[in-house]
């Protein structure tokens, strides 16, 4: 098959419809929404096969919330009938958008991840002396609905999907022709998606000589300080024009040796540690968990499961003495805290 093409159709499949219910499913079963929704699942899915089919397919509204970790952000939560769509969608095209994105993209793709961006950034930090470390302004509400679908349509060669596409796309804005909900599947996608354009332009002819993004925060790594303030130079002035963005002021340029501020740590050569935010947040949450249970407002269940991700979050930093005092001293009994 043509790259990209037919692939509308393969959404629209009952089995692939179905593989998405399981999937928006997970961690969900206990909510009202999803328990109507599974009570007439078959009707369900029909009915959205058959908007699909006739292109009459309809979204929304979303749910609007704020969440404060570690900084405030608006997180738009979609009707569970869209995430069943989101991940219908994405079964099929996220492979599309895959081939796309280059090796040291580590967010929303399959066999990344967090840690691995850890490693591969320290990896980089004993080969080079020097870094950039650099993230966009407002990213989410600042992507360009025009530019997402221009480029969107170089990968997709199927009509029918470029319309739902762009029917989606358009459904949200933060201001005229602007953004992309925060906290829905196909928008962490579109957004990873939406800065290949960076990765391969900072790759292929820029030739950087180490480069990592994870969503909207990237790395350049070179050997002096001369190379780095000349590519800043040239990445606004690429963002401007190619992708209508604008860099955050916090940019950090420093010598790798000091010690590299990424993703909630801070990396070092042959070290990674904690960073004093991240430090504090486990701290916190930690005692807002036990606090939940003691309360019988947290079951144990998901006592154990929250702290469990909890300590796999600080798991990629050299901290295990830090988390075992912490546990130590809130008291989180043994029995449903894991090994720290």
């Amino acid at each position: 098959m043509a790259r990209g093409r037919g692939l509308y159709h393969q959404i629209t499949e009952p089995d692939n419809l179905r593989l998405a219910f399981k999937k928006a499913l997970k961690g969900k079963s206990d909510r009202r929404e999803v328990i109507d929704f599974r009570c007439s699942l078959d009707d369900n899915l029909v009915r959205m096969r058959t908007e699909l089919l006739t292109g009459d397919i309809h979204t929304g509204p979303y749910r609007f919330f704020t969440v404060r970790d570690p900084k405030e952000r608006t997180i738009c939560a979609a009707p569970f009938r869209d995430r069943v769509l989101h991940h219908a969608v994405m079964n099929i095209c996220e492979p599309e958008l895959e081939r796309y994105a280059v090796d040291d993209s580590y967010a929303c793709r399959p066999g990344k991840g967090l840690h691995r961006a850890l490693k591969r950034a320290q990896h980089y930090s004993r080969k080079s002396s020097w870094y950039l470390k650099l993230d966009i302004r407002k990213y989410f509400d600042s992507i360009h609905h025009d530019t997402l679908l221009q480029l969107l349509s170089r990968r997709i060669y199927d009509k029918r999907l470029m319309e739902l596409f762009t029917r989606m796309t358009r459904s949200y804005e933060t201001l005229p022709g602007r953004g992309i909900p925060i906290g829905n599947l196909l928008s962490q996608h579109f957004a990873n998606f939406y800065l290949g354009i960076l990765d391969h332009w900072l790759l292929e002819e820029r030739k950087a000589e180490g480069y990592i993004r994870y969503m909207d925060d990237f790395i350049i790594f070179a050997q002096d300080r001369e190379t780095l303030k000349s590519e800043l130079a040239a990445i606004e002035a690429f963002l401007a024009e190619r992708l209508r963005l604008t860099l955050k002021d916090n940019r950090q340029l420093n010598r790798c040796s000091a010690g590299i501020p990424f993703l909630g740590f801070r990396i070092f050569p042959h070290t990674t540690l904690l960073a004093p935010r991240s430090r504090r947040r486990f701290s916190s949450k930690l005692e807002q968990y036990e606090l939940e249970y003691e309360e019988n407002r947290l079951p144990e269940r998901e006592l154990a499961r929250r702290v469990s991700s909890l300590v796999s979050f600080t798991s990629a930093a050299d901290a295990a003495g830090f988390r075992r005092s912490v546990i130590i001293r809130q008291g989180v009994p043994s029995g449903r805290a894991p090994t720290a």
